[in-house]
């Protein structure tokens, strides 16, 4: 690129500089120009933070990125001014080379603060730790699952970016498109589980299968999803293990979520008791301790008999709660306290086995060996109350 009035003032700054040493001038001018950037970007700094006002997102931007910008308005400097000094060819070409660098970096930088500051933005006015966070659940994972999967082709452009500055990968570069068949088999092979995991993750985002917090069965285990990276989800367990699976699992296999559509659910309390239990006041008690409990969201209460086996009759209590927590505690509540109802007042009711003994014919009788010694006595008093009746 030419640059007449730089060439020009770049010139002039040498003729002035002839005194000194010839290897001193070309420091001289890149310290010049590097201090002339660093003014600059102050002076646009300030303007454009006063040009911004109130507007919080973009003065966050600009604070956060002050330094990369400081650096890009540095090696934009010397990139423009190197070629217009007298320095070694080599070392020209490397500071070129290593600047070209730099400068991608910190573009890539930038761009990534940028999608982060844009995401806690968008994301500030939902809050998971309110009680109807279903809303809030959604938009989180969209953001966190959209954002990871950005944020890693910015990474992965900004890195092909910086090695095509050097001829030498660009060849390459170029070589592989134009064997682009047997190059795009091996690294299609070889990207096979980076890609599935990507494209999964922005499934994930879209049809939201799973979302931030959602209560989950996977692999027989109970848990909520704590977190979705770009390659695996991490699921906290009900005693606070860590399982890590990877994204792929939630598009490709089965597994429940007792949290899609909304927070609250249905449980059952089973109690199994005898078939002459009295029913009718069980289920009054266990109607009282629901409509007592402080878990309980004011929905569904119902007492019924759902089966009657041989030795016992099932009670199903069926109620409602906001959350998988509170209706576990619910229930765990309820079948206590009717436990207890049941022994202290109705113990009777609980599930008994019964043994009945029948009279055989082959009794023996009194006068036969083996007989009892009061058979007789027995025989004559059974037969004297048979005539009194």
């Amino acid at each position: 690129m030419e640059f007449r009035g730089i060439d020009t003032a770049v010139q002039k700054i040498t003729d002035a500089l002839s005194f000194l040493p010839g290897g001193a001038v070309g420091p001289i001018i890149l310290l010049l120009a590097v201090v002339i950037a660093l003014l600059i970007h102050a002076l646009l700094g300030r303007l454009i933070r006063r040009a911004l006002g109130d507007q919080a997102a973009l003065q966050r931007l600009v604070a956060r990125t002050n330094a990369l910008t400081r650096l890009a308005f540095i090696t934009i400097a010397i990139v423009v001014v190197l070629p217009l000094v007298h320095l070694p060819a080599d070392l020209t070409e490397v500071l070129s080379a290593a600047l070209r660098v730099i400068f991608v970096v910190l573009v890539g930088w930038i761009a990534l603060i940028a999608v982060d500051i844009a995401a806690a933005v968008y994301l500030r006015s939902f809050r998971l730790e309110s009680e109807d966070n279903l809303l809030a659940r959604k938009h989180v994972t969209q953001l966190r699952v959209l954002k990871r999967a950005i944020s890693t082709i910015v990474i992965l452009l900004t890195v092909g970016a910086a090695l095509m500055t050097f001829d030498a990968v660009r060849q390459v570069g170029i070589s592989l498109f134009a064997s682009a068949g047997v190059a795009g088999i091996v690294a299609g092979l070889a990207a096979r589980p980076v890609l599935a995991n990507l494209i999964a993750g922005i499934q994930l985002a879209v049809t939201q299968p799973i979302r931030i917090e959602d209560a989950v069965i996977v692999e027989n285990e109970f848990g909520s999803i704590e977190e979705i990276s770009s390659s695996y989800v991490v699921v906290r367990l009900w005693d606070q293990r860590r399982m890590v699976v990877p994204l792929s699992y939630f598009i490709e296999k089965p597994f429940q979520n007792w949290s899609l559509e909304g927070s609250a659910l249905l449980g059952a309390v089973l109690i199994y008791l005898d078939p002459t239990a009295p029913v009718d006041r069980i289920r009054g008690k266990a109607e009282e301790i629901v409509t007592a409990s402080k878990l309980w969201d004011r929905r569904v209460v119902s007492v019924q008999v759902t089966d009657a086996k041989v030795n016992a009759i099932e009670l199903r209590v069926l109620v409602s709660a906001g959350d998988p927590g509170k209706l576990f505690d619910l229930r765990c509540e309820v079948r206590e306290k009717l436990i207890a109802f049941i022994r202290d007042e109705h113990p009777r009711a609980l599930p008994r086995t019964r043994q009945e003994s029948f009279a055989t014919e082959s009794a023996p009788r009194a006068s036969e060996p083996g007989a009892p010694a009061d058979a007789s006595r027995g025989g004559r008093s059974s037969r004297a109350a048979d005539r009194r009746l």
